[in-house]
């Protein structure tokens, strides 16, 4: 019975830290991530880059044919904007979706190893508080 106790809480221990885990590694990496972009976004090349695709989208827009095209309202690129301002958002979202989540999927696997009371009871010998007459 202790061995079942220990392997129980050793299983628990595991889940909490792959769950702590999966909460702050995917947001540390994004912000690892973000720094190189928004490095490589601000360049004056990328900004002239945005400028004349939507040029190009205005140009293709006016034309008839079976695809009328948009022109992107972002004066800035879309990937720049996100990773400077929604990028805080991202991080919350993921921090309050996925520890929801863990935290739930992990009570459920600890709840699952734990043995239910009616196989406790047929554990105990005869003679025990259940088995006497």
């Amino acid at each position: 019975m202790a061995q079942l106790s220990r392997s129980r809480s050793l299983l628990g221990l595991t889940l909490l830290a792959l769950w702590g885990l999966a909460l702050v590694g995917p947001p540390l990496a994004l912000a690892r991530w973000r720094e190189t972009r928004l490095a490589e976004l601000t360049a004056p090349g990328v900004q002239a880059q945005w400028d004349a695709f939507r040029a190009d989208m205005r140009r293709a827009s006016d034309r008839s044919g079976p695809v009328q095209r948009k022109v992107p309202k972002s004066l800035e690129p879309p990937e720049l904007v996100w990773l400077r301002d929604f990028f805080l958002l991202a991080v919350v979202a993921w921090l309050v979706l996925a520890g929801v989540l863990g935290g739930f999927l992990v009570f459920v696997a600890v709840g699952a190893t734990k043995p239910s009371p009616r196989l406790l009871a047929e554990d105990e010998p005869t003679g025990g508080r259940h088995g006497e007459k």
